[in-house]
């Protein structure tokens, strides 16, 4: 199983970036799926994750209403739509599975991580 990170850059505050995640080796479209990120100094964060036992998305505070979760089941990809970013969404994203329908909370719980990709925010 690999899940394979891509999309991340420069960008100016305000403007738009999308993450790929595309998986090899299972489907994704049977497991959560989450993006974490983790900034410098900082420990890493759930950002957003979808849970296809009810369809729902979790998205932190700090995202809502400027990220939005999709996936594209026949490509087997989940993608991470951010608009309006901001200094502060500087960070390395990372995409993970967890092997049960529903998101969890807890890191240890995602049994499979991309290798990151990194954005940066600024002027």
């Amino acid at each position: 199983v690999q899940l394979q990170a891509s999309g991340g850059g420069l960008v100016q505050p305000g403007g738009s970036l999308r993450l790929s995640c595309a998986a090899s080796g299972l489907a994704l479209n049977y497991y959560a799926t989450a993006w974490f990120r983790q900034a410098p100094g900082k420990e890493r964060e759930r950002v957003s994750c979808f849970s296809p036992s009810d369809g729902t998305t979790y998205y932190a505070d700090s995202v809502k209403g400027r990220f939005t979760f999709s996936r594209d089941n026949a490509k087997n990809t989940v993608y991470l739509q951010m608009n309006s970013l901001k200094p502060e969404d500087t960070a390395v994203y990372y995409c993970a599975m967890h092997f049960s329908l529903l998101c969890s909370g807890v890191q240890a719980a995602y049994n499979y991580w991309g290798q990151g990709t990194q954005v940066t925010v600024s002027s």
